[in-house]
């Protein structure tokens, strides 16, 4: 966000999906950040995945999440968040989350960026099936890394993990490998490729891992 308070990056992308849902369909993400104080960031991320197969629905995935930083140096900051996901053919109606926690940046450019973030959420989720809704508190593990070949050429890898305290037979792992590519001053193109991994899904009869492989053109403004 040089030179500007704001930044604001969409992508477009045609995704590959297997796992509980097997289809190529159309998904849209959004990136909105506003730096209003010194200290102080918001960031807003926005993503929709929607597809049919022999026009039956057969993926499903809204997510949304608001977070405030506040930065104690240029390497160490706090962060809480609050999102909401509904995945349905991951058997979720609704995963409602609210989460502190702080981060620290082990490299800060300018070609390679690592942090690290720990945190702890408290966790609503409402169920497809007859399951009651569970609210429990988890713990997360978040790395990112990005190696920059050029200003707007990377290649970026970023693994989280969340663990329930009240069973550490439930766990998750998110995970995306992505490399993107500037085809010119504003638009690039980006190849990820998104695992996550439920060790109970909810019925018990999913698949555990799901995989979204997917191109995308990325607008920056």
């Amino acid at each position: 966000m040089q030179g500007k308070s704001w930044s604001d990056e969409a992508e477009l992308s045609f995704v590959s999906t297997g796992g509980n849902s097997d289809v190529e369909t159309l998904s849209a993400k959004n990136l909105y950040k506003l730096k209003f104080a010194e200290s102080y960031t918001f960031v807003w991320k926005l993503e929709a995945l929607n597809g049919k197969t022999d026009d039956t629905l057969s993926a499903e995935r809204y997510f949304t999440d608001l977070r405030l930083e506040y930065a104690f140096s240029e390497r160490a900051y706090s962060y809480t968040s609050t999102s909401w996901l509904q995945d349905t053919f991951a058997g979720l109606d609704s995963r409602v989350n609210f989460s502190v926690g702080g981060g620290y940046r082990l490299l800060n450019g300018p070609e390679s960026f690592f942090k690290l973030e720990a945190g702890v959420s408290n966790v609503k989720e409402s169920y497809t099936t007859e399951e009651p809704d569970r609210r429990f508190t988890e713990g997360r593990l978040f790395g990112e890394y990005i190696y920059h070949f050029t200003e707007k050429n990377k290649f970026s890898q970023s693994l989280e993990s969340l663990h329930d305290f009240s069973d550490s037979d439930r766990y998750r792992l998110n995970s995306e490998t992505a490399l993107t590519a500037a085809l010119n001053h504003r638009f690039s193109l980006k190849v990820s490729y998104q695992v996550k991994y439920n060790q109970q899904p909810v019925p018990a009869t999913l698949d555990k891992s799901d995989t979204i492989l997917s191109t995308a053109i990325v607008a920056n403004f």
